[in-house]
């Protein structure tokens, strides 16, 4: 499907808060010693709720304004200069992330947060690929599954390494000058941009410079961080057909910059935690090097 994996990331994360002291919201936040079956069941049950409903809701609103087909496989490995796959990546190891961390507050044991919860991303993302198989307009691309699972290995990897994620997978975005020259398929407003602009995503591994070097005097929540991006696309492939859509020259895009670790910043607050853990998939702007195939251009912010 074109529209970016992303939008699969937000039905997931986040939890409401209401007019609870900041004693019973910590104590609520706290992960669990021993299995809590109670918040184990919540969160088996919400988790499904959510996806069920999610697939159904594409299958009948979505995928219904497009003719259906037999299963079929489509190769777009080509498209986009893989900025759509990279959105995979991105998704699955978020989903994946917070799927375990939600399994570690109910006290479910490290081995069963890694089979169940660190593969939510894999596998929600997957049935919607099978979706994407039998619709007329796209089709089941390996290349989307192995990007996929890409994002879920990241993650388990890291555990199953360090017990930590040390390189985290982060997004930042900027408004470009395409969208509006195409906003069917680049989005219309900010919103839909975010997701569909590939032009202003840039997709980063962010690696934590204490947790490499615990003996060097850097602060805890210093990261160096390489990105990706890429740039001039109106379409997922040059066409050379149509001069409205080959008068920007396409290229990648690779970046070096400093980040900031949010969940390594110290506060008692559980909440702020929370939050800190979530925002923490946030790039944050920051004096960064760019590398093109026209050189190098030094950018005093860049997000």
């Amino acid at each position: 499907m074109h529209i970016s994996a992303l939008k699969y990331l937000f039905l997931f994360t986040g939890i409401p808060f209401f007019t609870f002291s900041q004693s019973d919201i910590d104590v609520f936040l706290t992960p669990s010693d021993t299995l809590n079956e109670p918040r184990r069941n919540a969160i088996i049950i919400s988790e499904a709720s959510i996806a069920g409903i999610t697939l159904l809701g594409l299958n009948q609103l979505w995928y219904a304004d497009y003719r259906q087909s037999k299963f079929h496989v489509i190769n777009d490995n080509n498209e986009w200069l893989q900025m759509d796959k990279m959105g995979h990546v991105f998704t699955s190891y978020q989903l994946g992330k917070h799927g375990a961390q939600l399994l570690n507050w109910s006290g479910v044991s490290k081995k069963n947060q890694l089979i169940y919860g660190a593969t939510l991303g894999f596998t929600f993302l997957t049935a919607v690929e099978v979706l994407d198989g039998y619709s007329e307009e796209w089709g089941f691309s390996w290349g989307d599954v192995l990007a996929n699972a890409s994002g879920t290995v990241l993650y388990i990897g890291q555990e199953l390494l360090w017990k930590k994620q040390r390189i985290a997978l982060k997004f930042s975005f900027h408004q470009t000058k395409y969208a509006s020259q195409r906003p069917d398929k680049l989005g219309n407003g900010f919103l839909e941009e975010v997701l569909k602009d590939y032009n202003g995503q840039t997709y980063w591994l962010s690696a934590n410079v204490y947790s490499f070097f615990k003996e060097s005097k850097v602060p805890k929540w210093l990261n160096v961080a390489v990105g990706y991006g890429a740039d001039g696309m109106l379409s997922g492939v040059k066409d050379i057909d149509n001069q409205l859509l080959t008068n920007f020259d396409r290229q990648r895009q690779f970046y070096l910059s400093l980040d900031v670790n949010l969940t390594e910043i110290k506060t008692n607050s559980k909440l702020l935690k929370g939050f800190f853990d979530i925002f923490n998939s946030i790039k944050l702007p920051f004096p960064t090097l760019e590398f093109n195939k026209k050189g190098c251009v030094f950018h005093l912010f860049y997000y």
